[in-house]
């Protein structure tokens, strides 16, 4: 399985200071459409920060995601935009042994339960292999899988996180982890209460039904990892019902040569996870992976999140598996502003799709890369990506275009 996001730290070291954002920020107080682009910046890896770096990314993103320990810099962060919403990552499926020292759990965890508390007072909490033993993550030591079908754990899970984030000031969780399968972070290990994907995914909706009215009476959104739910029909929805919204931490492109084309698993499926959000007022985080300067799977990936975007979704790129430090790149078209969507996408072809805004207009070729390129006829003249005044695009497989009418005001 692909990777999710965990946390390898316990402090906030600063480390040597990052240069300042040259690009002027977006500006904060226009209201969001399908065809402003909204973006986030998740800040796990206790990178150094400035105020003015703070300043400018607080004003372009529309959600920024800290660790519990960095509480100091929600203040910053609203006095230069006050509609920023900020969360605070937190784990739903493990406990981590390294925020433990001398028997006693570090104040501020990356997750709800502390891994002393536990191993002191509810060894049953502990999600366990047939044999009897502790899970540990394959790939992240320290991290011990715990049992999210247990009540007495939710209750507390829930009672931790909800304490911790009020007092903090945060607006919201992301919850990290929330799997699908029974053998997640222990290929081919199955615990013996939950020895399929099904009776897993039973426990994880039980945990996201119980702790909801809490979160709800808090005041608190909550926006959980749903990565790879596409590799499992129906999931994304079932576990986003009792949730603000979903967070797909692998979306559509996986590095600058494996993108998702169109089949049962790909493209129409990881799209729709926006559109059905968008359908009942809920928010997605999508997150593509290429490279910095790759064209391809940036315009390919950004033109399919224009496909299905409303008010409440959210893009940005990563180029390295966890490296949730520094801002992500920000390219010129976050800044722009195709206004309104005149409809839903449509058919342009076959794997070809289109959607029209006031400003402009979104095209996405979802063949197969290397498949050959087709052409889109655009009905009117447009500015491209590149800047040159066009009637029509043509797009090789796996591509996508987003194109501006001259001279429009949204």
């Amino acid at each position: 399985m692909l990777a999710t996001v965990v946390l390898g730290a316990t402090t906030g070291g600063l480390g040597a200071a990052r240069a300042e954002p040259s690009a002027t920020p977006s500006e904060p107080s226009r209201p969001a459409t399908a065809g402003r682009p909204q973006t986030f910046w998740l800040h796990l890896n206790s990178t150094a920060t400035t105020d003015a770096i703070l300043a400018t990314e607080a004003r372009r993103r529309s959600f920024i995601v800290l660790n519990a320990w960095e509480e100091n810099l929600i203040p910053k962060l609203k006095a230069a935009n006050p509609a920023i919403q900020v969360y605070v990552y937190k784990d739903l499926s493990s406990t981590r042994s390294y925020a433990c020292h001398d028997g006693t759990d570090d104040a501020d965890l990356p997750t709800g339960v502390g891994y002393c508390d536990a191993d002191a007072h509810h060894r049953d909490w502990f999600l366990t292999a047939p044999d009897g033993t502790r899970y540990q993550y394959d790939g992240y030591p320290g991290h011990w899988q715990m049992d999210v079908g247990n009540v007495a754990y939710q209750d507390a899970w829930a009672a931790n996180v909800i304490r911790s984030a009020t007092a903090a000031g945060f607006d919201g969780v992301e919850m990290d982890n929330a799997l699908f399968t029974c053998d997640g972070y222990h290929e081919g290990s199955c615990p013996a209460r939950y020895p399929n994907d099904a009776a897993m995914q039973g426990a994880y909706r039980s945990m996201l039904a119980n702790v909801r009215d809490d979160f709800v009476a808090a005041g608190l959104k909550a926006v959980a990892n749903l990565a790879n739910a596409r590799l499992h029909a129906g999931v994304w929805d079932s576990y986003v019902e009792y949730l603000d919204g979903g967070f797909d931490e692998w979306w559509l492109t996986f590095s600058d040569t494996d993108m998702l084309p169109e089949y049962d698993e790909g493209w129409s499926r990881v799209v729709s996870e926006i559109e059905t959000d968008e359908a009942n007022g809920k928010i997605t985080w999508v997150q593509p992976h290429f490279s910095a300067g790759a064209v391809q799977p940036f315009r390919y990936a950004f033109a399919s999140y224009l496909m299905a975007a409303g008010s409440r979704a959210a893009f940005t790129q990563i180029s390295q598996t966890d490296g949730y430090g520094d801002p992500t790149p920000w390219h010129a078209e976050y800044d722009w502003d195709l206004g309104a969507a005149t409809g839903a996408r449509s058919s342009a072809g076959t794997n070809l799709w289109r959607r029209s805004f006031t400003c402009g207009l979104a095209v996405v070729n979802a063949n197969p890369t290397g498949s050959g390129a087709r052409s889109v006829a655009l009905g009117g003249s447009f500015v491209d990506q590149d800047g040159r005044t066009v009637t029509s695009v043509s797009l090789p497989g796996t591509s996508g275009a987003v194109l501006r009418k001259p001279g429009c005001t949204p």
